[in-house]
């Protein structure tokens, strides 16, 4: 085994260099000192993990509670030479013993173990006796209450930790985890003077929008239509909308597999592998599919419903595009999506083993999140801005690669309007919900405005010639930027802010601007920028893409494997533009080492070489 982390990078991996923070994550870790890394989806944790654990003396463990995760780095790891197994509730009896046996004569420097695992009496005999060098924690959010996943049987990982001879390197990875969970990942953990590296959520390849349309489904077959020859996974919150979304996408002819709790265990292992294989590339499924999917050439995810939260949206979003090429995030929202949270919510918080109190507070964090999941899809500033802000990270509100930033927008001065909303909410005593005080201010005469007696307050019908969508937007803008807010409580009420009360006093003189998008220009400007975008990251010889692409996946039936395991999109795109026609440029793209240059960098080559030679291209 090679002692050097680079040629590690290098022989095993075939990069040519570590990307931002991974060394060092990778040396504090080889110097035996604890870590957490929080990196994006697609930013390469595993790297982190699985370089030490090939240059440390003894066995390493992941923990990770993802049976396909598992299944699909063991699988990446023994096809470049490193050995790895995976102990977790997919395996057989006769498996399961033996790859115990296996991990006791010293085969494997990896094991993957699901944390239910950890605790049995069979696993405890096997690291009572063998040397670990590293836990590692994938998916470490899941230990912390506070995450958007929590898992319980995370919390048998201390315990485990505790029952070792000695303790090893603790290492913890997540790709999405605000501060407070954070702080309970190394509390929990006991992380002893961590090495904290956060690379930011920010993934430039992947470009965010929102879409409010009439239907729906007209909505998404128009995406696909214009975009056949991709892959991509379309998220619904509901089976229901999973089998209806389904059964359409195979009438109009498009190689559809689902996935989502009520189907078998076989059933759902048989399409995850027909979606990881290419054998069908669109997968339309609930929240239950994804985590630890490492498809790497995920060209779009489509979220036909709004998730419950950001931390569930940016991971679900961020299955896009792990090989870094361009890949388009878009979220379906209607206000129906809002009410099934809303009831989703109410049923998680049923939960018998909490008391009241915590019944409560974990509601009002969840609704707290599906507010701010809410405003997201009415935001008119930077979509990928509002997203790092909700993590923490702060930069520049313009990225150029979201719907918002490639749209043309026109500023209008709404402060007087802002001005009766925000005056009727106070002098009506705060007690009304956002419908109540648009009717009322609008001048409505139904039912409700007069129960409330809404129809006789002072500013009742201030802005009875402003409609009622551009009455919404405002309050929209109003909530977004601060000026109301909206209780948790079953019967949400609007409140005034700090920021809200300023707006009424006389010496408040900054305008409130609302952003609106010329609907007209907008087409031709989002067109013309993507074309440009576009050409960029083409490659130079397309009809060689196709030719290698379509013998990986010849090469990937032969050998079991999905496509992506033989060489990614980019590797291929590399292939396709340098056209390497010896081994030492061969082994100078990315993601070719000298193990998959054995196995199949050789017949690639030979392939871009009679692609030259048909085509008189010179080296």
């Amino acid at each position: 085994m090679v002692k050097d982390k680079h040629k590690v990078l290098k022989e095993i991996f075939g990069y040519d260099s570590f990307r931002d923070g991974q060394e060092e994550l990778v040396d504090s870790t080889l110097a035996g000192r604890d870590v957490l890394g929080i990196l994006p989806t697609g930013a390469g944790k595993s790297i982190c993990y699985q370089v030490p654990a090939l240059l440390f003396e003894g066995i390493s463990l992941i923990i990770s509670p993802l049976i396909s995760l598992m299944k699909d780095q063991v699988t990446a790891l023994n096809q470049v030479g490193g050995h790895a197994a995976y102990i977790n509730s997919s395996l057989t009896e006769s498996q399961y013993r033996k790859a115990m046996e296996n991990a006791r004569n010293g085969q494997y420097k990896i094991i993957y173990v699901a944390p239910e695992r950890l605790m049995t009496e069979s696993f405890l005999s096997l690291v009572s006796c063998v040397d670990i060098s590293m836990v590692a924690v994938d998916e470490a959010h899941c230990i912390s209450q506070w995450g958007q996943d929590f898992r319980p049987s995370y919390l048998k990982i201390v315990d485990f930790i505790n029952t070792l001879p000695k303790r090893p390197v603790i290492v913890a990875y997540t790709a999405t985890a605000t501060k407070v969970v954070k702080e309970d990942i190394v509390c929990i953990l006991g992380l002893q003077d961590p090495t904290v590296v956060v690379t930011g959520f920010d993934r430039k390849n992947l470009y965010y929008a929102v879409k409010k349309p009439k239907n729906k489904i007209t909505e998404l077959l128009g995406y696909l239509e214009k975009n056949r020859d991709k892959s991509g996974i379309i998220y619904c919150n509901t089976r229901k909308n999973v089998e209806e979304v389904y059964e359409t996408l195979v009438k109009e002819g498009y190689l559809t597999a689902k996935y989502h709790a009520g189907l078998s265990d076989s059933a759902r292992k048989q399409n995850q592998e027909d979606f990881i294989y290419d054998v069908k590339p669109i997968m339309v499924a609930t929240n239950a599919f994804g985590m630890g999917i490492d498809k790497s050439n995920v060209r779009f995810v489509i979220h036909y419903n709004m998730p419950k939260d950001i931390e569930s949206y940016y991971q679900e979003a961020g299955r896009a595009g792990r090989d870094g090429e361009p890949s388009e995030c878009i979220l379906l929202y209607s206000g129906q999506d809002v009410k099934i949270n809303e009831f989703l919510i109410s049923k998680q918080t049923e939960n018998e083993e909490l008391d009241y109190e915590e019944r409560e507070l974990i509601r009002e964090r969840d609704s707290e999140r599906l507010r701010k999941m809410t405003f997201y899809c009415f935001t008119n500033e930077c979509l990928r801005d509002y997203i790092l802000r909700y993590f923490g990270e702060y930069g520049a509100n313009y990225c150029g690669n979201c719907e918002n930033c490639l749209k043309e927008f026109e500023d209008i001065d709404v402060t007087n309007e802002a001005f009766n909303i925000i005056s009727l909410v106070k002098t009506s005593g705060e007690r009304y919900g956002i419908n109540a005080v648009i009717d009322a201010v609008h001048g409505s005469e139904n039912a409700k405005v007069r129960q409330f007696k809404l129809d006789r307050n002072p500013f009742y019908a201030t802005l009875k010639k402003v409609t009622v969508v551009r009455i919404r937007q405002i309050m929209n803008d109003l909530l977004i930027k601060g000026y109301l807010l909206l209780t948790t409580s079953e019967y949400p009420i609007l409140k005034l802010t700090k920021q809200g009360k300023s707006l009424l006093v006389e010496e408040h003189t900054e305008p409130i601007i609302l952003k609106l998008p010329k609907e007209v220009e907008k087409a031709a400007v989002k067109e013309t920028k993507k074309e440009k975008k576009q050409k960029v990251v083409d490659v130079k010889y397309p009809q060689l893409f196709e030719r290698l692409r379509k013998r990986r996946y010849e090469m990937a039936q032969e050998n079991h494997v999905p496509p992506y395991i033989i060489f990614s999109d980019k590797t291929l795109k590399e292939m396709s533009t340098y056209l390497p026609a010896t081994k030492e440029a061969m082994l100078e793209i990315n993601g070719v080492g000298m193990n998959k240059y054995d196995k199949y960098g050789k017949e690639f080559m030979g392939m871009i070489q009679e692609y030259m030679e048909e085509n008189k291209i010179n080296a």
